[in-house]
């Protein structure tokens, strides 16, 4: 399922730093996308989610945490 869902998010979301986790049923992301230029945080995480909508809607994944950047937060400092 990890790389399956790491192919899923490079072909949406050409992120330039992606670090997952997957413990069990539970997920931790930290992506870094040009895709999230100019999106608040609500449509950051619906992008990532409509990658993975269909783990958790069989049960793959229950609980997944998102911190979804943008390249210039990132050089920035800016932590969201």
């Amino acid at each position: 399922m990890n790389d399956e869902i790491r192919v899923r998010l490079d072909e949406a979301l050409s992120p330039s730093h992606c670090e997952l986790l997957i413990d069990g049923n539970r997920a931790q992301l930290h992506i870094v996308s040009a895709a999230f230029e100019g999106l608040n945080r609500v449509k950051r995480q619906q992008a990532v989610y409509a990658c993975l909508n269909d783990y958790i809607a069989d049960g793959s994944l229950h609980a997944v945490t998102i911190t979804a950047q943008s390249p210039s937060e990132v050089g920035g400092g800016a932590d969201e």
